[in-house]
């Protein structure tokens, strides 16, 4: 079983999230076909989370929901989650455990205050549970972009205000675009999957090559030496004598002004140019240290791929707009929505969610987090 406490005071999403008024959706009844015990004379829910301020939520990692990469949990049902924590104002305490059938015990046990689930209506209605579409019944948009929208938050009554506000809150996320926004970027069709024999290939013969660079380099700046190995793959295809049209060269593919400012005199030198990379990745990481994880991964991501300079102009734009501009999904929504008239968004774009993927390809491929 794995656990992630985080705190909802620092979470990223919460304003885009709630961008629109507020309104009194509760629409449990409606949203949620499945059979409800009477909770009349049962604590609510929503009074323990308050009282005890945190949230506790359990789920099963699949694609969908959650992957853990080493440090830090991310994956667009967790993202969804978080940002309920903190429309609530408490912390998140995040379990996942092997089986739907566990998730839904817990739940009926009041173990967890709700489940993420993908279990069927069936096994929900055995449990006496009640729940609904995670996405306000917005199945195209987790379609679309490879999640299985069969995804349901599942609570021990309807009647429980902790069902009924966050029955409000995914449909505000519908309403808003949120939702929509936040499947986009975890799109798991982001690669084609004729693809990834090749990209499966690669990493079994290349990984192991450099793994002991990039072992030794990403423990002195305390970061996961797999996400290193996916920006390589996206940057080089861990190749150490790729060479760009603008002159961008080496493993980690530094220019030559970044090279001389991380110490690298050999950018054709892959030992020299994973230390570089890495040194440069970890000074973006500390320029957005204000922001929580995960989504100071993506922002770090990119802005090495762009510039600080260039992610900084964005946020501007992002401000002036009323929005805030160190919340990733505005960032994205910034960047997806203006990348047909500028180059550097859509490939800033297809880094970032690239990485990501090579990522969770690998940590969830035992040939390759096992090397």
């Amino acid at each position: 079983m794995h656990s992630s406490s985080t705190s909802g005071s620092r979470l990223g999403l919460h304003s885009f999230f709630n961008s629109l008024p507020l309104k009194v959706l509760v629409l449990s009844s409606a949203l949620i076909p499945f059979h409800s015990i009477n909770a009349s004379k049962a604590a609510y829910q929503f009074d323990r989370v308050v009282n005890h301020n945190k949230l506790t939520v359990v789920s099963v990692s699949n694609p969908t929901t959650v992957f853990q990469n080493s440090q830090h949990l991310h994956g667009f049902g967790y993202d969804l989650v978080r940002n309920y924590a903190h429309s609530l104002n408490v912390k998140l305490e995040f379990k996942t455990v092997p089986d739907n059938a566990t998730a839904l015990q817990w739940v009926a046990s009041g173990k967890a205050n709700f489940a993420m689930t993908t279990a069927s209506i069936q096994s929900i209605e055995n449990k006496h549970l009640t729940g609904f579409s995670a996405t306000c019944g917005d199945l195209n948009t987790l379609q679309k972009n490879g999640l299985n929208s069969n995804l349901n938050w599942v609570f021990k009554h309807a009647d429980d205000p902790l069902s009924q506000t966050a029955s409000a809150f995914v449909c505000r996320g519908k309403q808003s675009g949120a939702i929509n926004q936040l499947a986009s970027f975890y799109n798991q069709n982001v690669v084609k999957q004729e693809s990834w024999n090749t990209i499966q290939r690669d990493l079994s013969n290349r990984m192991p090559l450099y793994k002991a660079s990039f072992q030794r380099t990403a423990q002195q700046y305390d970061l996961d030496w797999h996400l290193l190995a996916a920006i390589g793959y996206q940057e080089s295809y861990l190749k150490p004598n790729s060479v760009s049209p603008t002159g961008v060269r080496g493993l980690m593919m530094l220019t030559n002004s970044t090279a001389k400012a991380m110490g690298v005199s050999n950018r054709t030198d892959p030992t020299q140019s994973i230390q570089g990379g890495a040194k440069y990745y970890n000074l973006m990481l500390n320029r957005y240290k204000h922001i929580p994880f995960p989504d100071r991964n993506w922002y770090a991501l990119v802005a090495y791929n762009m510039g600080p300079g260039a992610v900084s102009q964005i946020q501007k734009r992002i401000q002036a707009t009323g929005k805030n501009p160190n919340n990733w999904v505005n960032l994205y929504a910034y960047l997806d929505g203006n990348k047909a008239k500028n180059g550097r968004y859509r490939q800033a774009l297809q880094y970032v969610t690239r990485i990501r993927a090579y990522l969770e390809h690998i940590k969830t491929t035992p040939q390759l987090v096992n090397i």
